[in-house]
């Protein structure tokens, strides 16, 4: 059997922090971040794969990623709202803040989470 490289979505029973990526860095505010997905689905997983890198590249060492699978968990989706998914929710810092989609657009997801100003029209 072939292994593969793809990113797979493990939840358990209690959603926990993915990643806590604190590494006691000082600089900027602590964000952390919820992910909803339904199962192991290719736009579930190209949405984490996307905030992943998406973390990495402008929040190092200051964020943490919760994945809630709503296959599992589908009552945690009413403390959220969620009503499409997959839906990003930036818990902290405030405001809370929502994302639907895969994150693929890299600049809109920026602009969601209000690391970059939108561009004027």
């Amino acid at each position: 059997m072939k292994k593969s490289n793809k990113p797979t979505i493990d939840t358990p029973a209690n959603p926990q922090p993915l990643k806590r990526n604190g590494g006691g860095q000082t600089g900027g505010e602590f964000w952390e971040l919820r992910l909803y997905v339904a199962g192991q689905t290719p736009r579930s997983l190209t949405a984490l794969a996307n905030l992943k890198r998406l973390c990495e590249s402008h929040l190092a060492g200051r964020y943490s990623i919760e994945i809630v699978d709503l296959v599992k968990h589908p009552q945690l989706a009413v403390g959220d709202q969620i009503v499409a998914i997959p839906t990003l929710v930036r818990k902290l810092p405030e405001p809370l803040r929502k994302i639907v989609g895969d994150l693929r657009d890299t600049e809109r997801a920026l602009v969601g989470l209000q690391l970059r100003a939108a561009k004027p029209n």
